[in-house]
């Protein structure tokens, strides 16, 4: 499969290390003067993330971006992320450093998709990922992240009764990993994400062999997720090292393996004081937020060419230029985003 990943390694042209650090400083100047919030997703470049007011994974960016104060934010991420934050804060400017950072999962289904889809099942509950553009979410009845999706799919048949039909998309792995987290079929999309689908039982295998003390930390959006559950039903893989999490998981994974190093002690179920190595299996942005969280622990990729195109399109000097030159403004027509704003709210309201 030949997939659209950006290369692991620096790129000639780079910046110095100096430069990096003049610009960080231009960013932050910047940044106040126009009464701006920096937000990254943890995909992005350590430099961005260096100078982000807050860093986090979808729902938490959602979160924040809700209750963000200042007239400006930027959304250091991918345009689905941006047009999200225009949703919740139609009063302020949104910013994107560069119109062109989409996403693969995004582009799955479009609107006139999930319509005809919807007309199939005219008495089910959408359930999208929050990885869609907003005419797809103005047609969703709830929006989930791979950190609440469970819980809002419970939810549900919780509020709407067990025998409720689910649409769950675009995410085909997020779905199967739903169903099997609660033990109930859904109609469930044809779509995945690029980077995460390219990461492969194989892929989990080898690394595993090469460090088999290691605990194993995977996202539900990966391609390997089924076949890793499968194989901790089986017994194959002991399972107390295995942690399915979001990207939001990770980070609080590892800060409790670092409160458990610095304790002496496991300080949570996720957390084993012992774990010296984890072998992380999600777009390798990820390693750094893990790292600066826990620098005793050595975070392997499970596949260090699982990097995103599109999240690494962000850049500093796009992030200067998008604050100098107030450029690439966001904004959902207002009737699409009243729509949108529904499931949205539904998602943040719900789960951790």
């Amino acid at each position: 499969m030949n997939l659209p990943m950006a290369p692991a390694q620096s790129q000639p042209g780079m910046l110095s290390p100096e430069e990096i650090a003049q610009m960080k400083d231009e960013v932050r100047a910047l940044a106040s003067e126009r009464n701006a919030v920096i937000l990254a997703h943890n995909y992005q470049v350590p430099e961005v993330q260096d100078v982000a007011h807050y860093v986090g994974d979808s729902l938490g960016l959602s979160r924040v971006a809700a209750g963000a104060e200042g007239e400006v934010i930027v959304f250091c991420g991918v345009h689905f992320m941006a047009e999200t934050a225009s949703i919740l804060c139609p009063q302020k400017t949104v910013l994107i450093p560069d119109l062109d950072a989409g996403c693969s999962l995004a582009a799955s289904i479009d609107a006139g998709q999930l319509a005809e889809w919807r007309a199939s099942y005219p008495e089910g509950v959408v359930v999208m990922y929050v990885n869609t553009t907003a005419e797809v979410k103005a047609l969703t009845d709830y929006c989930c992240t791979s950190a609440n999706a469970v819980e809002v799919v419970r939810h549900i048949y919780d509020t709407h009764g067990p025998d409720t039909e689910i649409l769950f998309g675009p995410d085909m792995w997020l779905g199967a990993y739903v169903e099997k987290e609660l033990g109930r079929r859904m109609h469930v999309w044809d779509g995945e994400c690029h980077v995460h689908a390219g990461i492969r039982p194989a892929d989990i295998e080898a690394t595993r062999a090469a460090h088999p003390d290691a605990d194993f930390l995977i996202h539900p959006e990966c391609g390997c997720s089924t076949s890793v559950m499968e194989y901790v039903a089986a017994g194959d893989v002991d399972p107390e090292g295995v942690h399915m999490l979001s990207t939001g998981g990770m980070l609080k994974y590892a800060r409790e393996v670092e409160a458990g190093v610095a304790g002496g002690a496991s300080r949570g179920p996720a957390a084993r004081a012992q774990a010296r190595q984890a072998v992380v299996a999600t777009e390798v942005g990820m390693l750094y937020p893990l790292q600066m969280a826990a620098p005793e622990v050595e975070f392997i990729p499970a596949n260090a060419e699982a990097s995103c195109r599109f999240m690494k399109m962000i850049t500093l000097p796009k992030l200067r230029d998008a604050l100098r030159d107030m450029q690439f403004e966001v904004r959902v027509p207002p009737e699409v985003a009243e729509r949108a704003r529904v499931p949205i709210d539904r998602m943040v309201a719900i789960g951790s």
